[in-house]
């Protein structure tokens, strides 16, 4: 068996030594640094190879790479790197990196073509100014060979390591057993089909209740097709905190239950969360944990695989007594996890470091989707981008000189461009409330992209010269400008009039389904799984899912008697009505309760509605404990809000659809016996909704149901859901409007809700 790795790689591992230096250096972008390489290489005579394949076998070791250039006749090897800014800035470490990668390529070229001496250059090729640097050296092949083993020897040890790692885990995970004596209802089935959907190599659209245990019903059968699939990675994708707890909880209980079991798990986390030291930059004059951190990050990544269970509070101790970053430390292991645990953008991001390391590493990868609805509207807000001409007004008070002018003629071009002077329909006319472009005018890109350079210009000359407001306004233009290179039918632009709300720009993504459709092509499988999953056809065409994704509907196994759904059919919650609806529901809210007192949850579609409905119920019903979700709770205020949830309290507590306790929390039993639902969950209708459904409608024939429709629904049902948790629980939910007894609506309800009680409210006349 051998250990399959990139030069590149090897090199990081071997090479790098001293600071952790994060300090922002505008570097050229991936499409900047190929048409450098391209530069470089025109540049050259006929005898120039660019792009050389190469091999070479050490032991156990198989390396593979491509050096940048190779010019046969004149026996010069060429590493090139693009920049920015002054040569001179970039850090010794990093220049070490540089040789080594380009020393090794010489010597696997010295062995291939049996050459006894070589010369090697790195080139570096300045984006601003097309200038090359040359920094040559020659070598005897001897030289180059030893250089060449000595890298390999320092890495052979954990290579070796790596593969008794391997076998071991694959060894176990064939003989793994489910850790409790038989599956839940419906569990089974499920399992089954992720293990087959691993071993076809296919997508799979799993909709499972909730209370069947999809977590261990999804990560069990997965780790069993590891060592049969030859799959390297596992990993888990959450939307929100409490998925990866029930993750991290599930490969516990695996491991647990199997002694013998050697796996790697890794929770990932992010970076403002992990950090230690927020008000310090991260580089070694400022912190102390990037200071020396990549001399110390051997021992702490040691000790880091022996404990093999790294969540974040693991993490942070091994960082800790090694003096290093926990967050940096986490994105090396990331490269030698079994399990990685972790948020939607780890992998699907335009800049995700889980698929960076399976495309560069070139791993055969499972992943997991965790409460896969939410992933349609998270890769919208991946591939969205927005500008705020705010910022840039107050930032131009903080720059020099240099860069007043030019971000001086970017602002009045967007000012012109909001004021419907650029390209106007009707010149005469005023700028509408809000104004809607499938693309913007060249005269704005070429502002934009001019603006752009001359930061990174002052920037890359200025490194010491810090200026966060700038740097947060050159990453938020650059992401605006990376995705207006990849505007199509998929996307559009929106501007909304200063006069009614804040001047802004978005790039507003409908369909991700082309940014994420290379990352799907990289997994060896994907199961995507949710409680609310209906109609599949939108999860597949929103995200691009192939053709030959297969969709799997869980039954539920619980029954009807268990909730007892009312469809209250003479309420509507329509926001012109809304006002009328606060009597009869807050009557309808008391009677429940005091026809059983326990906790209930009641769902509203805003804070203002829900505000005014706990008024209401307040005053009418003043012996009824209530309390209620706030705007913009804390983690620790969350808590709270839960432990407000026991065995032995009682009230109505009000919370958001759609919000922090409308999914992912679990509250069996006694904890909760109960809810009300007062809206369909729809999107407001506005400008920029109905242009989403126009774009809809064009592509898929289906443009309101895409968007109002099922995502309203899948937020009622996912709320629904917090009810009935086990098979011993009971209780009851109310549905509050009549819109929720017309028949394409029941049929987006769960089938094991059957039969519906139709409740028809008497409204009255209550003295207040």
């Amino acid at each position: 068996m051998s250990f399959r790795i990139a030069v590149r790689e090897l090199c990081e591992f071997t090479a790098k030594t001293g600071d952790l230096d994060l300090r922002f250096t505008p570097s050229p972008t991936a499409q900047e640094g190929m048409e450098g390489h391209r530069m470089v290489a025109s540049r050259r005579g006929s005898d120039y190879d660019a792009e050389l394949s190469l091999n070479a076998e050490y032991g156990p070791l198989s390396l593979r790479g491509r050096c940048d250039g190779f010019d046969a006749a004149r026996g010069r090897l060429e590493e090139v790197k693009t920049f920015r800014g002054d040569l001179s800035r970039l850090p010794d470490n990093q220049r070490a990196l540089h040789w080594a990668q380009a020393k090794l390529y010489g010597a696997m070229i010295c062995a291939q073509q049996e050459r006894s001496e070589l010369e090697v250059a790195l080139v570096y090729f300045d984006i601003g100014t097309q200038k090359e640097t040359v920094l040559a050296e020659n070598f005897q092949a001897t030289e180059l060979q030893a250089f060449f083993r000595e890298h390999c020897e320092r890495f052979l040890h954990w290579a070796e390591q790596e593969l008794a790692h391997r076998q071991a885990r694959d060894a176990a995970l064939g003989t793994l057993r489910f850790p409790f004596a038989d599956f839940r209802h419906g569990q089974r089935l499920l399992a089954e089909g992720v293990y087959r959907a691993a071993r076809d190599g296919k997508v799979l659209l799993a909709q499972a209740p909730t209370g069947i245990g999809k977590t261990l019903g999804t990560l069990f059968p997965l780790l069993k097709a590891c060592p049969v699939q030859e799959i390297d990675r596992v990993f888990f994708l959450t939307a929100k905190t409490p998925g990866r707890a029930l993750a991290l909880e599930a490969a516990q209980r695996l491991k647990a239950s199997d002694t013998d079991l050697s796996l790697r798990v890794l929770e990932l986390t992010a970076r403002d969360k992990a950090c230690v030291h927020p008000d310090k930059e991260c580089h070694g004059e400022s912190c102390p944990l990037a200071q020396g951190f990549y001399d110390r990050l051997p021992a702490a990544r040691a000790e880091a695989v022996a404990s093999a269970f790294l969540d974040q509070a693991t993490l942070a101790c091994i960082a800790e007594q090694h003096a290093v970053c926990p967050y940096y430390l986490s994105q090396e292991l990331a490269r030698w996890s079994d399990i990685v645990v972790g948020d939607y953008n780890y992998f699907f991001d335009g800049s995700a470091l889980l698929y960076s390391l399976t495309q560069r590493r070139e791993w055969k990868v499972a992943l997991l989707v965790d409460e896969a609805h939410n992933l349609v509207d998270r890769a919208r807000e991946m591939y969205s981008a927005e500008l705020q001409p705010a910022r840039l007004a107050a930032l131009r008070k903080l720059l020099p000189t240099t860069l007043k002018r030019p971000l001086g003629r970017f602002q009045k071009i967007w000012d012109e461009l909001h004021e419907g002077k650029i390209n106007p329909l009707d010149p005469e006319a005023p700028a509408p409330e809000y104004q809607c472009r499938d693309e913007l005018p060249e005269a704005f890109t070429q502002a934009l992209q001019q603006t752009l350079v001359k930061i990174a210009d002052w920037q890359g000359k200025h490194p010491q010269d810090v200026i966060p407001e700038l740097q947060q306004f050159y990453f938020e233009a650059l992401h605006f400008h990376q995705l207006l290179e990849l505007i199509g039918p998929h996307s559009f632009i929106d501007l909304l009039n200063p006069q009614k709300s804040p001047r802004s720009l978005r790039l507003h993504n409908v369909i991700p389904a082309p940014h994420l459709q290379a990352r799907i092509a990289a997994c060896h499988s994907l199961t995507l799984f949710s409680a609310t999953l209906t109609p599949p056809q939108l999860h597949r065409q929103l995200l691009g899912l192939p053709e030959s994704t297969q969709w799997l509907d869980v039954p539920s196994p619980f029954a009807a008697t268990q909730l007892a759904v009312h469809l209250v059919d003479n309420i509507s919650t329509r926001y012109q009505h809304r006002e009328g609806s606060l009597g009869p529901m807050a009557d309808l809210m008391a009677a429940q309760y005091r026809q059983k007192p326990g906790n209930y949850l009641a769902f509203f579609s805003s804070h203002d509605y829900l505000q005014r409905a706990l008024i209401t119920l307040r005053e009418r019903h003043p012996d009824i404990p209530l309390r209620k979700q706030s705007r913009s709770m804390n983690e620790d205020a969350r808590k709270a809000f839960l432990q407000g949830f026991g065995e032995e309290t009682e009230g109505i507590a009000f919370a958001v659809l759609g919000g922090a306790f409308s999914e992912g929390i679990d509250l069996p039993g006694r904890r909760l016996i109960g809810a009300f639902v007062a809206t369909l969950g729809l999107p407001q209708v506005n400008a920029m909704n109905e242009k989403i459904r126009e774009c809809l409608e064009q592509h898929f024939q289906s443009g309101y149901d895409y968007t109002y429709l099922y995502p309203g629904l899948q937020k009622v049902v996912q709320a629904a859901g917090r009810v009935i948790r086990t098979t011993q629980d009971e209780g009851v939910l109310y549905l509050i409007d009549d819109r929720f007894t017309q028949a394409h609506v029941r049929a987006l309800l769960p089938e094991w809700w059957q039969p519906l009680r139709f409740n028809t409210i008497k409204q009255r006349a209550v003295s207040v």
